[in-house]
């Protein structure tokens, strides 16, 4: 072999040997989770702060104030009071892209904000992930006591979220429905969030039976004990699941992916 084909050889070598090296940094994944009450679920990554349905002005059970929220994604899964929330002020004070149900998103972007509407069963690549829109079966709307008004904000959905290799489930709120089973077996959730409160939601039986379906190796209760109308015994509820899936998370506590 020649001198140039030896050091030709060595330089290949060395790519090689730095490609494997950085392929290793790559597979190093972080994804930090945390429950804030009711339904809102905050995602940080290594360059982004997503925040679920941040309802957080009225919620007697969040330990964060709106405020104080950094945020550069806000997902939305309907548009009812509780779950939409604090999204405008949130928005304006982060310059946060809000995405959304098609309707909820229009509604949002006439009031300033900066959004990216969705539909269910639609998907898109984003720089912090992938979303995709599932079914969810229950109402969506923007209620205003005090006017007495009431602006129909298209349909309710699920949000699947995939970053990097690991993928959570939003329910949003609810009912059991059969093609939860197709959701399992398409997506390969690693924790699922589901409402437990009954009355608008489903209730710890039929949660049960939508974890099953949905084969999440980690199942999460939300939407329960922040009114009287949806008091939940959680513990009970992930008892009922088969051991190691079932998690209560209290508010503030953050599970790593």
């Amino acid at each position: 072999m020649s001198l140039t084909r030896i050091k030709q050889h060595k330089f290949f070598s060395f790519l090689k040997r730095e490609n494997k090296k950085t392929k290793s940094c790559d597979e190093v994944k972080e994804m930090k989770v945390t429950y804030h009450g009711h339904s809102v679920i905050t995602v940080e990554t290594k360059d982004h702060h997503i925040i679920f349905d941040p309802f957080l002005t009225g919620n007697s059970l969040t330990d964060i104030k709106p405020e104080d929220v950094k945020a550069d994604v806000i997902l939305l899964t309907h548009g009812h009071n509780d779950h939409v929330g604090d999204t405008e002020q949130i928005a304006k004070q982060n310059n946060a892209l809000v995405i959304a149900p098609n309707e909820l998103a229009v509604y949002l972007g006439w009031k300033g904000l900066n959004v990216h509407p969705m539909h269910i069963g639609g998907s898109r690549q984003f720089d912090f992930g992938k979303v995709k829109l599932t079914q969810a079966f229950h109402g969506s709307a923007i209620t205003d006591e005090e006017n007495k008004t009431i602006t129909y904000t298209g349909m309710p959905a699920g949000i699947l979220l995939t970053v990097e290799d690991k993928t959570i489930f939003h329910a949003g709120d609810t009912a059991l429905f059969s093609d939860m089973k197709l959701i399992g077996e398409l997506n390969h959730i690693d924790l699922a969030f589901l409402p437990i409160g009954d009355n608008f939601t489903m209730g710890p039986e039929d949660a049960k039976l939508a974890a099953e379906w949905l084969r999440a190796k980690q199942v999460v209760p939300v939407h329960y004990n922040t009114f009287p109308v949806i008091e939940q015994d959680p513990e009970a509820f992930a008892d009922s699941l088969p051991g190691g899936v079932g998690k209560v998370m209290s508010v503030g506590e953050t599970i790593e992916l």
